[in-house]
């Protein structure tokens, strides 16, 4: 579990906090393999630590390392209540164990006397992939690719489905000696319900096929796939939804379909599976049966400018697939949705039906150069968690304000989220507001932060043998555990030490997410403008509370420190803001922004733990004199940076894409690509590795290949609006006058 705070040295009270111009808060990683600093957490064996752990009888706090521990008793390090101990912590506190060793735990739950071990051990890793028919060849072979691939990291005993989805459902049985295909017709009315359930087409245990034995059989299901237009719209009359002699021709009743799937599967929860992960694949918006989108607005509002397409396209224009979510979730369904087209799909309705189901939103704008297989193979390859439940809890004085992230709160308990599927890099935020304006007192105990995270896992059991030697069958159990990280701050003596303490990744994080959120209700305009005003609050409340220093020279006007020089830990800031402002996620409708790339960007950004995203707003640029050789490890966006340097390659990471860069003035006998056994391919490696979607790789040489794709991330000779300034004049430099302008105004 990793947690970072955007100030470690928390402010003394509101009036400070608000002096400050500092977003305080924290980020959490709850699945994380280690914490922030990569200790990993001291575990508990399955002796039912979790359920016997004390806790406090007032704030119902967990007992940590911060807590005074006496013979038969104990004191909240939280709230300071002082509690008794029970006979099975006096006996457990006498030998040695993780919660008196470590604030960062992690026990095994025994399972409470209203679960069935029984049960548990049928439980079976469930995956379902529902593909659209109504696209291209290239759609399919794509998919096929990916579902291959995903074939590959699925482990043993794992029960895999294919459904197919188009003006019809259609059903594979493979676990026969050839695929048979089984389909249901979806009724073009958005309210009306298929003729017959699922489950009546098609017995679900017939339909969920094991990967150990029929993985072949499920390669040539997948060869049979072909586009529902190479031979159902036979009549040249006959369009998406309409009728000719009682048979229906195209339409993508997708809502239909993932509506009837959840009923399918939602019989066996609890029994055959403790979570089903279903995959699904569009090629474009669904237009047919429940659930279709009416995809005009996206085309009038471009075209009329008469409202702000900006806040037309990004709410939802029904409540369907959020709706459809929470049935996946009572149905024990996470849904990962992956859109491969470059037509308005509407992701912006469509995204609930994948986030809070506990999935993740993949978008590609094109077959060609997916990385769909990869992501398809790199996501389940990964440990996850499902059914967590996160709680945070502070010490006295102030408490959780905001939180953001893929979750939904609990509805009774205050400070808790309910996430259905995590894996081990989503992050979630929080920020704090104090209980009272005198907030901490100077002489109280150091506030403490707890994060509580309870959630299963599914593991194998030891394989056994059925019938003989060749038979081999695969068992599984769900174990519960619980993951706990007591944190304690210091609280700041003066607003230096407050700005001394910044963590800017955290800070990005959290801003990020306030941005995100003020677009979505008030339009990508006013999300500018705040992240705008915000470095100006900032910059003009530093302003006043730095040293006093004569830098005037004699000039009558003030000279404003937008670049924070006395402040290292905030001179990050500004590069961080004006990158954010001419990224993507805040580009205006009219700039030629795509709504559903706009979509994806804020579901990837809302999700992505603080140095990712750092990553993806601002990209690492490395030099190397040599592909063996690294000459500087980071420099500025911009052409003045590769020419000062002086270096021949460069690399940048910008989380999504990965791009080596020779110069133009390079020496033509450096190998170009660089070797695979090089310094530069080995940092290239690491770096795909280390993060939850797959970047595209890029290998350009300047002077042969169209170097643009470089070009576009060398930011700061770019205006914030996109444009490329006149000679002499450098966009970052440009945008901190700017903000020296407003401040000067704001302090007036």
């Amino acid at each position: 579990m990793s947690v970072r705070s955007s100030i470690s040295r928390f402010p003394v009270n509101l009036e400070e906090q608000e002096s400050s111009g500092l977003p305080w808060g924290i980020t959490v990683t709850p699945f994380a393999a280690t914490d922030e600093r990569g200790a990993p957490p001291v575990r508990g064996g399955p002796d039912g630590g979790g359920r016997i752990l004390p806790r406090c009888e007032h704030c119902w706090a967990y007992f940590s390392t911060y807590c005074d521990l006496e013979n038969w008793a104990w004191t909240c390090g939280l709230c300071g209540t002082y509690n008794g101990l029970s006979s099975d912590s006096i006996k457990r506190f006498s030998s040695d164990c993780p919660e008196l060793s470590s604030s960062f735990i992690d026990l095994e739950l025994e399972p409470s006397d209203d679960e069935s071990g029984d049960i548990e051990l049928k439980a079976r890793p469930v995956y379902v992939a529902v593909v659209d028919l109504c696209s291209s060849e290239d759609f399919i072979e794509l998919i096929k690719s990916a579902l291959l691939a995903a074939l590959e990291a699925l482990v043993p005993g794992s029960l895999f489905g294919l459904v197919t989805f188009s003006h019809k459902i259609g059903l594979y049985d493979v676990q026969g000696p050839i695929p048979v295909v089984k389909n249901v017709f979806i009724p073009s009315d958005s309210e009306s319900t298929l003729p017959m359930p699922l489950q009546d087409v098609m017995p679900l245990l017939s339909f969920l096929a094991p990967v150990e034995t029929c993985k072949d059989r499920i390669a040539a299901a997948l060869e049979t796939l072909r586009p529902a237009t190479s031979w159902e719209r036979t009549a040249p009359s006959a369009g998406a939804g309409e009728e000719t002699d009682g048979v229906y021709f195209g339409g993508r009743g997708f809502g239909s379909t993932i509506t009837a799937l959840v009923d399918y599967l939602g019989s066996e929860y609890g029994t055959t599976f403790a979570l089903a992960r279903v995959f699904a694949f569009l090629s474009g918006a669904p237009d047919y049966g429940a659930g279709q989108l009416d995809t005009r607005r996206y085309g009038e509002q471009y075209a009329s400018r008469r409202e702000d397409a900006d806040r037309a396209l990004l709410p939802e224009q029904t409540p369907f697939y959020r709706d459809l979510a929470a049935d996946a979730v009572q149905a024990g369904v996470c849904v990962d949705l992956f859109a491969v087209t470059d037509e308005y799909t509407d992701l912006a309705s469509l995204k609930f039906l994948s986030i809070e189901s506990g999935g993740s939103l993949f978008f590609y704008s094109n077959a060609d150069d997916s990385t769909l297989p990869q992501d398809m193979y790199r996501m389940l390859s990964r440990p996850y968690a499902f059914g967590c439940i996160l709680r945070l809890r502070t010490s006295s004085d102030y408490k959780p304000g905001n939180a953001y992230g893929h979750f939904f709160p609990d509805p009774q308990y205050e400070n808790v989220q309910h996430i259905i599927c995590c894996d081990s890099f989503a992050t979630y935020a929080y920020d704090f507001v104090f209980d009272s304006k005198e907030g901490f007192s100077r002489h109280s105990d150091h506030p403490m932060v707890q994060m509580a995270f309870q959630y299963s896992v599914i593991e194998p059991v030891n394989e056994s043998s059925a019938y003989g030697s060749n038979s081999t069958s695969f068992k599984f159990c769900v174990k519960r555990r619980l993951r706990i990280r007591t944190l304690q701050f210091a609280v700041a003596r003066n607003i230096h030490e407050i700005y001394d303490s910044v963590d800017t990744e955290a800070i990005l994080s959290i801003l990020v997410h306030k941005v995100i959120l003020a677009s979505l209700e008030e339009g990508v305009r006013e999300g500018r403008n705040l992240l705008n005003d915000w470095l100006v609050i900032l910059t003009a409340q530093y302003e006043t509370h730095k040293p006093s220093v004569d830098e005037n020279n004699g000039s009558l006007m003030p000279q404003i420190d937008v670049s924070f020089s006395q402040c290292p830990e905030l001179q990050p800031l500004p590069r961080l803001i004006f990158a954010l402002l001419r990224h993507s996620l805040l580009r205006l409708h009219e700039e030629g922004i795509h709504p559903d790339y706009r979509i994806y960007l804020q579901c990837l950004f809302s999700a992505l733990e603080p140095s990712s995203l750092h990553k993806a707003v601002y990209p690492v640029l490395m030099s190397y004199s040599s592909p063996d050789k690294q000459a500087y490890p980071r420099h500025s966006l911009s052409r003045a940076a590769l020419i000062t340097s002086g270096s021949p390659i460069f690399l940048l990471d910008a989380f999504t894409d990965i791009i080596v860069y020779y110069s133009s003035t390079a020496d033509p006998s450096l190998p170009f690509p660089p070797p695979h056994d090089c310094l530069l391919r080995a940092t290239v490696n690491k770096l795909k590795q280390d993060r939850c979607i797959t970047p595209k790789l890029t290998f350009i040489q300047g002077g042969k290949d169209d170097a643009t794709l470089f070009e576009n991330y060398l930011i700061e000779e770019q205006e914030v609006d996109g444009s490329i300034p006149a000679m002499n004049v450098m966009g970052f430099v440009s945008f901190l006058q700017d903000i020296s302008r407003e401040v000067l105004e704001y302090l007036k």
